[in-house]
């Protein structure tokens, strides 16, 4: 698979699978860290959805400045490696309990992944615009993309058992490790770079850095601060008069005004060549965003399917297994005092407190009369992060197949443009939503558990979906962009996820306010399938500008 790829890909490969290592694992336990009434921040599920919502936009939305000033300053070798650092230090003080300290260790996250994220998938792209490559770079991204996914599928058994054995601060400790590991692997790498990694400087025409701090980081900061304290409406259903679900929510739209704007001046003001190839890239990353805010949902919204809705009890050879990698946990079916939950899993607070009741633990609430445990006895149930490693599992087993079935289609001159790829990813991430709207009906809306495999069918089919679009839209943006702004048009990427991110967020501090969960996964397959259709009506101008570059 390495012989007819630079030699650079296995390093790059590497270290982006252990820097998703470390984010992974912080991701699957997050919103379970905050929701933890013992030994986390007793938070509601609108309350962890909007910081995490929050949290992995901002994420994203660094990669603007990171990339930029890789480009023009530090080159893509010493962005990298101060992102890694930033990340892995971030990572160990997250699991230190105290509000003050998370918000300190999330700031470090989101500037170090500025820096990382980026300036390696831009460094990637550099090796295949040699001649000889040129023809493997979709190949090339969907490699990288499995590496990813390698890392993302093996760290929630580490974060599951660091978790039960020691609790919550080693497993993020866990994830800082492997980040300080990615940096180590990237490194080692360096003989194998060459000139790729140096910076390409200000070029004729770029604005000059202290422009884009006043005109766009200055104002940035300025709207946020704006959104945060602009009111809405105040009524019964929002007493806070937010106008857009939350303080944090209203402060991240407005922030992102002048960001959008910057991305537009770049049309407006590129050259007459770059005009129609920047104007592709807008459209694309427009489109994308609703992907994002349906696929983010995995870390939130299906993380709560995953510990309320799903049956998690294991029993005889698969019990034993995991009960000895302590990736599951035993649960006595027994009356204590637990924390309260209505009917619909909606923690009970007053004046910020939670409240309390003589009850059995929660998970028993919604299991089958006929499958209760007897009185006093303990039943086994596998750690409800280790759902987040479904997902990357099917990338892992589809990455070689859906490379070959591309290679195929190549070799017969049938292989779709990436656009292309790109109409028909969003369409089948449309259909993997419908499993989970069969899930509810099956579960009577939450009244009874259902199987994990729904869990396991719904993240299949979104990834067939992913791999037509994320690995290729890394592509294309590497494609498309003027020589001098590539690392910026890929922070554009990343700005689109950021954007989707956030929406995700909002959409899954929706969840409870849906009685029937039915109506919440219809509302995100309609994003989906508006989607669809608006990037199957842009494929035919878009698959013309490629050709206009003489790509594919």
């Amino acid at each position: 698979m390495w012989k007819s790829h630079p030699k650079a890909l296995p390093f790059l490969f590497l270290s982006e699978m252990w820097e998703r290592f470390g984010y992974y694992l912080m991701i699957g336990i997050f919103t379970l860290y905050l929701k933890d009434v013992e030994a986390g921040f007793a938070m509601t599920e609108k309350e962890a959805s909007d910081l995490y919502g929050t949290f992995i936009a901002l994420v994203f939305l660094t990669p603007f400045i990171g990339g930029l000033i890789a480009d023009r300053y530090f080159g893509y070798k010493k962005s990298i490696i101060i992102g890694g650092l930033m990340m892995g230090a971030g990572y160990m003080m997250m699991g230190i309990h105290d509000k003050t300290m998370l918000y300190i260790a999330m700031t470090l996250v989101i500037v170090g992944n500025g820096f990382f994220k980026p300036n390696i998938s831009t460094l990637l792209g550099n090796f295949y615009d040699d001649e000889e490559y040129k023809e493997k770079k979709d190949e090339g991204y969907n490699i990288f993309y499995m590496g990813i996914n390698v890392g993302a599928f093996i760290c929630n058994f580490f974060g599951a058992a660091l978790q039960i054995l020691l609790g919550w601060q080693y497993a993020f400790m866990a994830a800082g490790v492997g980040m300080f590991i990615g940096v180590i692997v990237f490194i080692l790498g360096t003989k194998h770079y060459g000139d790729k990694t140096e910076k390409k400087g200000v070029q004729p025409g770029d604005m000059p850095f202290y422009k884009i701090v006043l005109y766009i980081l200055v104002p940035s900061i300025i709207f946020g601060i704006i959104g945060w304290l602009l009111k809405g409406v105040q009524s019964e259903l929002n007493p806070d008069s937010y106008i857009f679900g939350s303080d944090s929510t209203d402060a991240f739209i407005f922030a992102c005004i002048p960001v959008v704007y910057f991305y537009a001046s770049l049309y407006f003001k590129a050259k007459t060549e770059d005009k129609r190839p920047i104007g592709a890239l807008l459209a694309i990353f427009s489109v994308v965003i609703l992907f994002w805010a349906v696929f983010k949902l995995n870390g939130s919204a299906l993380n709560t399917w995953a510990d309320r809705y799903t049956d998690r009890e294991i029993t005889g050879t698969t019990e034993k297994v995991f009960n000895g990698l302590k990736f599951s946990q035993e649960v006595a079916y027994q009356k204590d005092s637990v924390s309260l939950y209505d009917a619909s899993f909606r923690l009970q607070k007053v004046n910020g407190e939670v409240q309390k009741e003589y009850n059995y633990p929660v998970y028993f609430r919604n299991v089958k009369p006929e499958k209760l445990p007897a009185e006093g006895s303990k039943v086994s149930l596998w750690a409800t992060n280790l759902s987040q490693s479904i997902n990357p599992g099917w990338v892992i087993i589809l990455t070689p197949l859906i490379v070959a079935f591309f290679t195929f289609l190549r070799s017969r001159k049938k292989e779709p443009s990436t656009p292309t790829k790109i109409a028909f990813g969003l369409l089948i991430s449309a259909l993997s939503v419908l499993v989970m709207v069969a899930a509810v009906e099956i579960g009577n809306n939450g009244s009874e558990k259902v199987s994990v495999w729904w869990l396991v069918a719904n993240y299949g089919i979104i990834t067939i979906g992913e791999l037509f679009l994320s690995p290729m839209g890394l592509s294309i943006v590497s494609k498309l962009s003027p020589k001098n702004i590539t690392s910026l048009m890929m922070g554009g990427w990343f700005l689109a996820t950021s954007i989707g991110n956030k929406l995700s967020g909002v959409l899954a501090s929706m969840w409870d306010q849906y009685d029937n969960k039915a109506n919440f996964f219809w509302i995100n397959f309609g994003l989906l399938l508006f989607a669809t259709v608006l990037m199957f009506a842009l494929v035919k101008n878009l698959n013309k500008v490629m050709k206009e570059k003489g790509i594919n």
